[in-house]
């Protein structure tokens, strides 16, 4: 029986420990469950903030290739709707409106397109276009264009690349070629498809080709035009070159009449007969129309000098110098152009010094050596030019004392003057008599010899 409890207890306490064991087990599981839930909550918050930094930055989008060809117009719609999902939507809900954006287009690794792609957008609020005619040298060269998108209300950008791939046919260029000016036309209105089809249908009826295609387009600005008077509608001008396998048709040869040239000349409009086909959606001016037969032309091959050794070949690199080039001693330089000048200046400042200061021979030993009849001349003469100058300035002053005798000429005594040099001369009188002249001297006179008869 002693046996039998001893067996039960130590089943009872067996159960409890395997309870007590389960219970911290599914604690611990819990506990690191709610751990691992934590840690990921944490990482997805985190890494929603660093999508959202990201976001404000950039956001970059998978390549499209496009395979146009060469010699054919091509156009590329930068459409507004495309880049709306990857910015924040308008904060006023119902408003028709939505964000500015505008584009920045350029080649990959270079600041701008390649030479033959242009770009428009006219306004912030408009798609762009890309358009272009590309030539035959860049066939097989696949060009990056790199598109920025950039939000002008919250300063989000997106960007993604656009990889053109010219091919090159045989079919293309077309052999006849007619460039049109149409006036009433702005470039991004004649890039849409449909109005650039209704001008080529318009085009077919006249010149009754089997092939057509549209080869540039070119505004009237890029040739040298002048940009409207935002009166009246006016447009800025688009030129249309289009190509076809057949010649030129007789009514576009028309403008080519020497009667047509001369009202060209005149500044008058030339009389079409297929104008009328034109005019109820395009304006033409026919005098400006060109029509070229590339058979025909000569073509013209310049050739190019050698640059030399001094001009970096036409696709090299640039290599700057090593930073172990040694240092330039300057100090020839310093001596040649500042140290002998300031020496030169400073010897030919000692000489004159030394010969405005050391050498002079003073006042006093000029007048030792001036008799001083000549130094009683010279005083009365600089006495006078003074008197002069003084009267040129009041005018009612007595008369001037040079016309009275400054010396006696018996006895060559120096005669005083009438009045001091500080004496008031303003109130005198201007005919003077002997009575005033209180101060003058008598000159004696030798009397003869004889009688004196009153």
């Amino acid at each position: 029986m002693m046996c039998t409890m001893s067996a039960a207890a130590v089943s009872v306490w067996l159960g409890t420990v395997y309870i007590v064991h389960a219970c911290d087990v599914k604690h611990t599981a819990c506990h690191e469950r709610n751990a691992r839930m934590e840690r990921s909550t944490g990482l997805r918050q985190r890494t929603a903030q660093d999508r959202d930094v990201v976001t404000i930055l950039s956001r970059s989008h998978a390549d499209r290739n496009v395979y146009p060809s060469a010699g054919v117009l091509f156009v590329h719609v930068l459409e507004r709707e495309h880049f709306k999902g990857e910015f924040p939507p308008y904060p006023k809900s119902g408003d028709a409106s939505s964000d500015p954006i505008t584009f920045n287009t350029n080649l990959m690794g270079y600041p701008d397109r390649p030479g033959w792609l242009r770009y428009i957008q006219r306004t912030q609020r408009s798609d762009g276009v890309l358009y272009g005619s590309p030539t035959a040298r860049y066939v097989g060269k696949p060009s990056v264009i790199e598109i920025t998108a950039y939000n002008r209300r919250t300063f989000e950008t997106a960007r993604h690349n656009l990889v053109i791939n010219i091919m090159g046919t045989e079919e293309f260029p077309l052999p006849y070629q007619a460039e049109f000016y149409i006036k009433n036309m702005n470039v991004e209105e004649m890039l849409a498809s449909e109005v650039l089809g209704d001008f080529l249908g318009a085009v077919k009826n006249v010149w009754q080709p089997e092939r057509l295609n549209a080869i540039n387009i070119t505004s009237a600005l890029d040739r040298g035009g002048r940009v409207p008077l935002p009166i009246n509608n006016l447009k800025e001008g688009v030129y249309v070159m289009v190509g076809a396998d057949v010649p030129f048709s007789s009514c576009l040869r028309e403008v080519e009449s020497p009667h047509n040239q001369l009202r060209c000349s005149q500044e008058m409009e030339p009389a079409i007969s297929c104008d009328k086909k034109f005019r109820a959606q395009f304006d033409i001016d026919w005098c400006k129309i060109s029509l070229v037969d590339i058979n025909k032309v000569v073509p013209v091959y310049i050739t190019r000098p050698d640059p030399g050794t001094g001009i970096l070949p036409e696709f090299g690199e640039y290599n700057p110098p090593s930073e172990t080039l040694m240092g330039r001693n300057y100090f020839s330089d310093f001596l040649i152009t500042l140290a002998v000048p300031s020496a030169v200046a400073l010897v030919l400042f000692f000489i004159l010094g030394y010969t405005m200061c050391c050498r002079r021979e003073g006042v006093e030993k000029r007048n030792m050596q001036t008799p001083d009849i000549q130094l009683v001349h010279h005083g009365s003469i600089q006495k006078s030019s003074k008197e002069l100058r003084s009267m040129s300035k009041n005018r009612e002053i007595s008369w001037p004392l040079s016309t009275l005798p400054v010396f006696n000429p018996v006895s060559g005594e120096v005669v005083p003057p009438i009045h001091p040099d500080n004496y008031e001369t303003t109130s005198m009188p201007l005919m003077q008599t002997q009575t005033n002249l209180q101060n003058q001297i008598t000159i004696p006179q030798q009397r003869p010899s004889g009688k004196w008869y009153s």
